[in-house]
């Protein structure tokens, strides 16, 4: 292997690894209630073995491999090596439909995925016929396996002997292929978000990726001693970067949970040095904890609410406060697995500056990322020492250029970038409207503050204004909706209309706790939404965030959804951000009857879920009017049948 030039791809780094640290720990993952470490050597071992494994399978340069399931170990070699074969890696969210997965087999080719359970086999086999050129499935996970017998199935086991065989017979193959890997080549599709339509596969190369996390490396320092707990989708572009990128150049160890349900769990056994959560993970610890609170004793919950507001208040004064540190912060970050935390992120979306201040309150060192996939991830970040929840801080380095496109008289504008370590474009996509001359646009609507921070509004086509004029952003609205522990999700309406309301979904185990301790009864997530005694929670709620809010941007009526949105109705994206079109399409009538001012709209609907199964919803909506006087008679019970 030429020894002049380790640095360009992924595979290359990780034999320099392994040749350097054979016998350190670079990976963790949880199983059976123990975690088993994996050294760079064994990484390395295994991952060669996938490659050549997959090599005598046929896939070799430009060929496609997809990635499907929660976060592994195997995920991360299966990744490395199709790029050692100069093929291209395509991650696909764990819990996405079968259409969705269809999609994007069928779009690139795949000839070969990494499929870690039955579960996953079973959505990749019922898509078979449309994704012709699907050859191979590779599955890690044997248990319940054995029934299958078609010749596509390869269990992971297999593929490591078949590359072992191959590496005994061609000892310098695998140097071969890694030394040929090139840094130019496209080595990743990246899915993007998606919120309009279907999602588009951005091509990153494996030097962009690297010069990239390079330069994030020196504005948020890591290094071999720190721990990282992969908990965000493998899919999403800022995991590539830390599993991947930063996993590789500054040898992190990477730990993997054993399951979802028992991340938190795990988290805090690791206690990791750096964190990054998506906005609706902060937002859910957050009501977690103040759910916590609602269970406690009255003498706990009076040493939180103290203990809180002195925070708050040192917070303000851009302090620290010792004595509410000593009362409540310093337990709490031990529950939670935050103690060892050095730096904290949020990225992906707007966090809201109530939750963002909550965790700076706590003593979590938070700070907000942005960025798109088509960018490499994030590209601004807050310095540890100039943090500002309601901005996403400055730009990594001088390279990286950003601007406000056609700025109105405050400045508010399409914000545009450009680095040196962009994406190549999109996939099968020779258009592309979104880079123009070197510049990325992003579709989102921002400024910046006096201190040089660019300031995030919203998307550019959600910016909204009533009929009146007032102009409002309603993902700012729905992030101070969501800062309570009752409210998973919000959309806010009032384009074009005379004033703004919002459709709120519940978050049905902390209501359904505190309807319990309320003596209330009810049966399922619809019945508990249409409950008198929740509609008036919830408007004590909204009323709190309505007075932190211009008289123009209050929320004027609201109503509880009959279900949670989700991402498999295509009402949310897999990152977890609203569809707006979809929503507006969907719920259309609804949001007609609230604007007729009706105030109890019927519903007789059908929800199907993902298992095929099929549910009848009848209920009345009951609309709550924020100026009073406006509420109609306790609705019926909600109805369901199958």
């Amino acid at each position: 292997m030429n020894p002049g030039n380790l640095t360009d791809t992924l595979p290359k780094l990780l034999c320099r690894n392994a040749r350097e640290h054979r016998d350190e720990v670079a990976l963790r993952e949880k199983e059976f209630g123990v975690w088993r470490s994996i050294t760079w050597g064994e990484y390395e071992a295994r991952t060669r073995a996938f490659a050549l494994g997959l090599r005598s399978l046929g896939i070799g340069p430009a060929d496609v491999v997809g990635l499907i399931g929660d976060n592994r170990p195997d995920w991360v070699m299966g990744e490395i090596a199709a790029h050692a074969l100069r093929a291209r890696s395509l991650g696909i969210y764990r819990d996405a439909l079968e259409d969705e997965a269809a999609y994007l087999l069928e779009f690139c080719g795949a000839k070969a995925v990494f499929a870690e359970d039955e579960e996953q086999v079973d959505k990749l086999l019922n898509i078979s016929d449309r994704v012709p050129t699907l050859r191979h499935i590779v599955y890690s996970d044997p248990r319940g396996m054995r029934k299958y017998s078609d010749p596509r199935l390869l269990p992971a086991s297999e593929l490591v002997k078949r590359g072992g065989a191959v590496h005994k017979d061609q000892p310098a193959c695998w140097g071969q292929l890694v030394d040929a890997t090139r840094g130019e080549d496209v080595a990743i599709l990246c899915t993007t978000s998606g919120t309009t339509a279907r999602p588009k596969l951005a091509m990153l190369t494996s030097r962009a990726l690297i010069r990239h996390c390079e330069s994030y490396l020196k504005a948020d320092p890591r290094g071999p001693g720190d721990d990282y707990v992969s908990v965000l989708p493998l899919p999403w572009i800022m995991e590539q970067l830390y599993v991947l990128g930063w996993g590789l150049i500054a040898r992190m160890r990477v730990n993997f949970v054993e399951e979802p349900e028992t991340t938190m769990a795990d988290f805090r056994e690791i206690g990791p040095n750096f964190v990054l959560f998506a906005p609706r993970v902060w937002e859910q610890i957050a009501a977690d904890v103040r759910a916590r609170v609602m269970d406690a004793s009255p003498l706990k919950r009076g040493m939180f609410d103290l203990g809180m507001r002195m925070g708050l208040g040192a917070l303000k004064r851009g302090r620290r406060s010792a004595l509410a540190d000593a009362l409540l912060f310093r337990a709490l970050r031990d529950r939670l697995g935050f103690t060892k935390l050095r730096s904290a992120a949020t990225g992906g979306a707007a966090l809201g500056p109530d939750t963002f201040r909550f965790f700076q309150a706590m003593g979590v060192p938070l700070r907000q990322l942005y960025g798109q996939t088509e960018t490499l991830g994030a590209y601004t970040v807050h310095r540890p020492d100039d943090v500002n929840q309601d901005t996403v801080g400055v730009p990594f380095n001088d390279r990286i250029e950003t601007r406000i496109e056609n700025p109105d008289p405050n400045g508010l504008g399409e914000i545009v970038t450009r680095h040196p370590n962009m994406f190549s474009g999109y996939y099968k996509l020779p258009e592309n409207n979104d880079l123009r001359d070197g510049w990325l646009h992003t579709g989102d609507a921002g400024y910046f503050d006096k201190n040089g921070h660019l300031v995030v509004i919203d998307r550019v086509k959600d910016l909204a204004t009533t009929s009146g004029g007032d102009r409002f952003s309603p993902q700012y609205i729905e992030n101070k909706l969501k800062f309570s522990p009752y409210v998973a999700e919000a959309v806010v309406l009032g384009d074009k209309r005379p004033h703004l309301a919002a459709m709120i979904c519940i978050r049905f185990p902390i209501v359904s706790k505190w309807a319990e301790r309320q003596r209330i009864s009810f049966t399922t997530y619809t019945d508990l939404s249409a409950k008198p005694e929740v509609l008036e929670l919830l408007r004590r709620e909204v009323e709190k965030v309505n007075a932190t809010l211009p008289e123009a941007q209050r929320v004027r009526d609201f109503l509880l959804l009959y279900k949670e949105l989700d991402a498999d109705d295509e009402e949310l994206t897999r990152t977890r951000k609203v569809r707006r079109g979809v929503i507006n399409e969907k719920y259309g009538g609804i949001i007609e009857a609230i604007y007729r001012g009706e105030r109890a709209i019927p519903v007789d609907t059908t929800i199907a879920f993902q298992d095929g199964t099929r549910q009848r919803i009848r209920t009345t909506l009951r609309v709550v009017n924020m100026r009073g006087g406006g509420e109609s008679a306790p609705a019926p019970m909600a109805q369901a049948a199958e």
